[in-house]
Parts: structure tokens; C-alpha cells; sequence
């Protein structure tokens, strides 16, 4: 099939829809084993600080991957790049479903999950391009925060009526997945390798990394997209420690109803950054980086349910509106440069380099008895400022068209 003739028309096209299907399941299958997970360890009675570990191992994966995974999306036909990381996020879920050491079937999961992004994310530059990169990215995202919504609700819930259906239900997410993605079209390899020697693929993986950092838009742009994932996952365990602390509640669904609030208002933002901001004007999605923050800040201090629904979904949506057009930037930018594989798995790096060292501070100040509330005004205050940092400096350097 010939990519450009998808786009030629319209980008609800059925190489498109196969994406999106596979991206849905797979993420579905992502957040309902979170919370599933976190439900079973805490039945097993780990200590509390342990959770956020859980997310670290998942993580390392993507930093521990980085130098890898680009130039094997770019490598291969990437649909076929998706079906094989879903596969292994599906052996990590049954390695907790059969009872095994879930720390580490959840980094099997990182794993898969570590192949799966670059490829997820570079073939939306091979089936759209020029601004149709921006409304496929909101595509995407609006399916992958369905799929979070729905998935954190579904595990939460299921984990407190019988948490083998729950797991056993994340393990079928992942199939359904893999089977989505033998529909997507076996499009050319963006690039071949030309060595799979490690020590090669570490040094053309440090080589991009210079490169897209030393060009200013895409710099921007990993900074941007490594604080957003950072803050939000971080947020995602906040809310689990914030719920009992703030509003005296207990069980494990209204957490994941809470986090799926967010997934509502991140759908918004998306399909509104997708109409309003165009890649020559994409510091406009700025303002919203600084006022998450605030309402972060403002959702530490309530104790009532509702307000604390509608403050998580305008989170979400200012979130959303945030997020989109950065990562149509990187791409477009990494498609003309380093590969767009290449460029999401540098993206990657960035972002989990954030979210280890963000989950790692969260768990000392944790483990060293801060209350949530407290935790939640400085991540919100720290958060806002680190925008409005790099706000200042990129129009100061006019590193973005404005």
C-alpha cells in the first residue's frame, strides 16, 4: 500500500483504524493491569512505598531499552514491530495471572511496552503527513485515553469484586491486540540497519540523541513531553496515597475513577489542540503546561468527591491540549532527521528518565512521611514553574516559531 495515497483524502482511513483498534486494546490492557496489580500486591501486603517501584521497573525497561527499540521499529514493517511487543506484554500479564513474582511479569510488560511506542507513534508519520500529523496524534491519544479510562476503571473495579477475573481479563486485552494488529498494512521498513552489533546501535542511539537535542524545536519538545509523562504518572500513585488521606475512602475503584476523570478531560484537550494549533504555532499549547500545574495545587487542598472529579478532568483536558502538538513536533522534526523511530525511542528515554527519577523522589519523600496534600502542593507548584522555565527560554532563544 501506498502511504501517501491514505493521506490524500482524509485520515480516517483502514490502516489508520487498525492502528487505533490495536493502540486501544493495548493500552487497555496497560492500565487495567496497573491497578490490578496494585490490588494484588496489596493483598500480599508489600509496604506502600512499593508501589511506585512497580512503575519503575516498567519504566527502567523504556530507559534500559532506548538504544534498541528505534532502530527496530524503523527496521521492520512496524505493524508487525506492535503485534510481537504486544506479545510479550501479554507473557508478562499471564506470568501474574499464574501467581508468579508480578514485579517481574510487569517488566515483562515494560518490556513490550518499551518495543511497542516507537512503533505506535512513527507509523502515524508513514499513514499522515504536514498538520494531518497533529490530528492523527489526536486520534491516537483519544484512543489510548479511552482505552485508559475504560482500563483503569475496568481493573479497579474488577480487582475489588475478584482479582483473578481482573487479571485474567488484562491477559485477554493483550491478544485481542496482538490479533488487531495483523490488520494493520505491511508498510516498507523506514530504514534498514546497517549493523545490530550493540555497541554500534548504543553509539548511533547516543548520535540522535545529540542530534535532536542540539536542534532546538526538538529539544523542546522531549523537555515539554519528559515533564508532562513525568508529572502524570507521578500524579496517577499521588491520587492512590491522596484518596484514603483526603477523602476517607478506601477501596481500589475510586482511584481508578479518579484517574480515569483525567483520561476524560485529556480527550478534550486533544481534539481541541488538534483544531486550534498548528506545528508553526506550537507554543500556544504552553499556558496549559503552567496552569495544570496550579489546579494540581488546587486539588491537594480539596476533601470533597465531586470537585475533585471536575479539578482531574480539567487536568486531563489541559493536560491533553498540552501534549498533542509536542509530539507531532518530534515527529515531523525525527521523521526529517533520525528516523521517527528513532526519534520516539530518544522521546522515550526522555520521558522515562523523568518519570524514574519523579517516582524515585515520590517514593523517598513518601517513605519519609510527607502527607499527600503536602506532596501534591509542591509536585503542582515545581510543576508550573518548570513550564514556565522552559516557556521563558524557548521564546527568549526563539527556539519555535511563535
Amino acid at each position: 500500500m501506498n502511504p501517501s495515497h491514505t493521506t490524500s483524502v482524509s485520515i480516517i482511513t483502514r490502516p489508520m483504524m487498525a492502528v487505533m483498534c490495536a493502540q486501544f486494546f493495548s493500552a487497555f490492557g496497560d492500565n487495567a493491569l496497573l491497578f490490578a496489580t496494585l490490588a494484588l500486591i496489596k493483598q500480599q501486603a508489600y509496604p506502600t512505598w512499593s508501589q511506585p517501584v512497580l512503575q519503575m521497573l516498567f519504566v527502567g525497561a523504556y530507559i534500559m531499552l532506548a538504544p534498541f527499540v528505534g532502530q527496530f521499529a524503523d527496521s521492520f514493517a512496524k505493524g508487525r514491530v506492535m503485534m510481537v511487543a504486544n506479545s510479550l506484554k501479554l507473557a508478562g500479564a499471564l506470568i501474574i495471572c499464574f501467581g508468579f513474582n508480578p514485579f517481574l511479569g510487569y517488566c515483562l510488560v515494560g518490556i513490550g511496552a518499551a518495543a511497542y511506542s516507537p512503533a505506535k507513534y512513527g507509523i502515524l508519520g508513514e499513514l499522515t503527513q504536514g498538520d494531518q500529523l497533529i490530528k492523527a496524534n489526536g486520534l491516537i491519544e483519544g484512543s489510548t485515553i479511552a482505552a485508559i479510562l475504560l482500563g483503569s476503571m475496568a481493573g479497579g473495579i474488577l480487582a475489588d469484586w475478584h482479582l483473578g477475573v481482573a487479571l485474567g481479563m488484562c491477559a485477554l486485552m493483550f491478544a485481542v491486540a496482538v490479533v488487531a494488529n495483523l490488520f494493520i498494512p505491511r508498510l516498507p521498513a523506514a530504514r534498514h540497519a546497517s549493523s545490530w552489533h550493540p555497541a554500534r546501535l548504543v553509539g548511533s542511539f547516543v548520535s540522535a540523541c545529540r542530534a535532536l537535542w542540539q536542534n532546538g524545536e526538538t529539544r523542546f519538545s522531549i523537555i515539554g513531553t519528559s515533564l508532562f509523562w513525568g508529572a502524570g504518572v507521578t500524579l496517577r500513585f499521588l491520587l492512590v496515597l491522596w484518596v484514603p488521606a483526603a477523602l476517607g475512602i478506601t477501596d481500589n475503584a475510586t482511584p481508578t475513577m479518579l484517574n480515569a476523570m483525567v483520561a476524560v478531560g485529556i480527550v478534550f484537550g486533544a481534539g481541541a489542540a488538534a483544531k486550534l494549533v498548528r506545528l508553526e504555532r506550537v507554543q500556544r499549547c504552553m499556558p496549559a503546561g503552567i496552569l495544570m500545574g496550579l489546579v494540581v495545587i488546587g486539588l491537594s487542598v480539596q476533601h470533597h468527591l465531586l470537585p475533585a472529579y471536575l479539578l482531574l478532568a480539567l487536568i486531563g483536558a489541559l493536560g491533553g491540549f498540552f501534549i498533542v502538538p509536542l509530539n507531532a513536533l518530534l515527529q515531523q522534526r525525527g521523521k526529517e532527521s533520525v528516523g521517527a523511530g528513532n526519534a520516539i525511542a530518544v522521546q522515550n528515554f526522555g520521558e522515562n528518565l523523568a518519570m524514574l527519577l519523579m517516582l524515585g523522589f515520590y517514593s523517598l519523600v513518601v517513605k519519609l512521611g510527607a502527607s499527600a496534600v503536602t506532596i501534591g502542593i509542591g509536585f503542582g507548584t515545581l510543576f508550573s514553574a518548570a513550564i514556565l522555565l522552559l516557556w521563558i527560554v524557548t521564546r527568549t532563544k526563539n527556539i519555535v516559531v511563535k
